[in-house]
């Protein structure tokens, strides 16, 4: 499926510090953590754009938590201190998703973003804490198998015949071998379920007896791994943006691609409404059409030299995650089109993407559950998902998945999440229209935890919405940090809150493009690392 995670623009930061290791050892999940983990972490200063803003540290953990005495990697942790010391709340994990999303600079953004949205005094009840899970970023190992793996320009996602089709099939078999070759004694170890190890290593390290969890995307599974392994480890839980754990991994994107079709067109819609501006046609067929024409052109010549097919669809897929692009991608299009200056999309075009975050990606589904090996599954269920319609997002997900068909380890059986007594409620909150993780995962995820409560954004197209701008979403999700309180229990969703108009369908007369770069203060998400 397409990468799950909430990425902010500071995510990206050199962060270290000097911060000493502590090893921190559990293995299994009736184990208590030994007496180094408890003696705490070493704290130090955080360097690059963390700096002043929180403390940074590494913690050491075992590669197998099975094998408690053995290799060890270790793990970036950074901290946020809390301010209110009446009204202490504990530590508070906060997860951006991927898997492969850094989340070290999460533990300044969340303080900064309950901040932005009027609750400050939640935040610094808090001890927040951001970490790079395991092969993530500044934790080390930092999983990386190719970083020209997807440097421009890429063949086009759409195999116009077999011969392109055994192109990328063979670029994603080299990128498995790659994978085996240089981290093949990390990858049996890239599980939530390990991640979710580290997390409870953490917290003895903190000398925590609990811990709370925000997550976001692939966060909320992550942290659903964390509840059912460690239920009564748990204090407080927002799950935003929930992965239906009934498609995890491989039927998850097959979903992804009838929701990205959906919202896709919604942007098309959208981009017609405003013709005055963008000049792309007055309906939404006519603007997909436009978009479809100058896609087929830069497979012949690339926009600005450095655009072709993928990477267009690479840039314009964001609209679907979050629309907040609507604005700005509208504008890069219609540059080009109309004007035919390629610059405005250049700007959006990440070069050599991001390896780490492909790798992982990769490395954590790929041994989490079962996916089939036999590539005529694939294909026959991308061409008749293109059949049926779902055309943008199906065959770019196809690829950016096919390596874990050749993948070295054998995945799975995915675990199977539960809900258990000790557990408290847990908060889930869905957008109603969310492409990346459909309003199904929120229901199922609902079901597996009875106890927890699920708020819905009526008409919602933005993935992983809270703290956002949405005050109603945004008081519900600072109550329950603040006090634990949930919505009275109802059938289906719990409570439901509405779409914000100017959030959700922007009025580019109103809002300038700078502006249009971030939502209430909070930084966009972007899809394809």
């Amino acid at each position: 499926m397409k990468r799950l995670v909430l990425i902010t623009a500071t995510a990206a930061l050199a962060v270290g510090g000097t911060a000493a290791a502590v090893t921190a050892s559990t293995g299994g999940t009736a184990r208590e953590a030994s007496p180094v983990a408890a003696r705490g972490i070493a704290w130090g200063a955080c360097t690059g754009s963390l700096e002043g803003q929180a403390e940074c540290a590494t913690v050491q953990v075992p590669l197998d938590h099975r094998k408690p005495g053995g290799k060890k990697i270790s793990i970036a942790v950074s901290r946020v201190k809390h301010t209110d010391a009446k009204d202490y709340k504990g530590v508070l994990f906060v997860n951006p998703g991927g898997p492969g999303g850094s989340g070290l600079a999460y533990s300044a953004g969340l303080k900064r973003w309950l901040g932005g949205v009027g609750h400050a005094a939640v935040a610094a009840k808090y001890d927040i804490i951001g970490f790079d899970p395991r092969g993530v970023g500044s934790s080390v190992p930092a999983l990386s198998c190719d970083p020209n793996f997807q440097n421009p320009i890429r063949p086009d996602y759409v195999p116009a015949n077999s011969r392109e089709d055994r192109a990328w099939i063979a670029k994603s078999r080299r990128y498995a071998a790659d994978c085996e070759k240089k981290f093949g004694w990390l990858l049996p170890h890239m599980r939530t379920t390990d991640a979710a190890h580290d997390v409870d290593a953490i917290r003895a390290a903190l000398g925590a007896r609990q811990i709370n969890w925000y997550g976001f995307s692939y966060g909320t599974y992550y942290g659903a791994t964390y509840a059912t392994l460690f239920p009564k480890r748990v204090s407080r839980m927002v799950l935003d943006g929930n992965v239906n754990p009934k498609t995890v991994w491989y039927d998850a994107q097959l979903e992804q691609d009838k929701a990205f079709e959906r919202n896709i067109k919604l942007w098309f819609k959208w981009t017609a409404g405003y013709d005055s501006l963008y000049h792309l046609g007055t309906t939404q067929k006519a603007v997909e059409a436009n978009y479809y024409k100058v896609r087929a052109a830069a497979g012949k010549a690339p926009i600005g030299g450095k655009i072709g097919p993928s990477e267009l669809d690479d840039i314009v897929l964001s609209a679907g995650y979050n629309t907040g692009y609507y604005i700005p991608f509208a504008q890069a299009l219609s540059a080009w089109a109309v004007d035919g200056n390629a610059e405005p999309l250049i700007e959006w075009l990440n070069p050599g993407g991001d390896d780490n975050g492909f790798a992982v990606y990769n490395a954590v589904q790929g041994a989490d559950a079962r996916w089939p090996r036999n590539w005529s599954t694939w294909h026959n269920d991308a061409v008749k998902l293109n059949e049926q319609g779902y055309r943008f997002n199906t065959w770019s997900n196809v690829w950016f998945n096919a390596p874990v068909a050749f993948w070295p380890v054998k995945g799975g059986p995915a675990l199977k999440l539960k809900s258990d007594k000790a557990l408290p409620g847990i908060l889930l909150v869905q957008s109603e229209l969310d492409a990346a993780t459909p309003v199904a995962g929120g229901y199922a995820l609902h079901k597996v935890f009875p106890s927890s409560r699920l708020v819905l954004e009526l008409g919602g197209k933005t993935h992983s919405n809270t703290l956002n701008g949405n005050a109603c979403l945004d008081d519900k999700v600072a109550a329950y940090l603040d006090t634990g309180a949930l919505p009275k229990s109802r059938p289906g969703a719990d409570a439901h809150c509405k779409s914000v108009p100017a959030l959700n369908d922007p009025d580019p007369n109103a809002v300038t493009a700078k502006a249009a770069g971030r939502v209430a203060g909070k930084d966009l998400p972007v899809g394809r690392p």
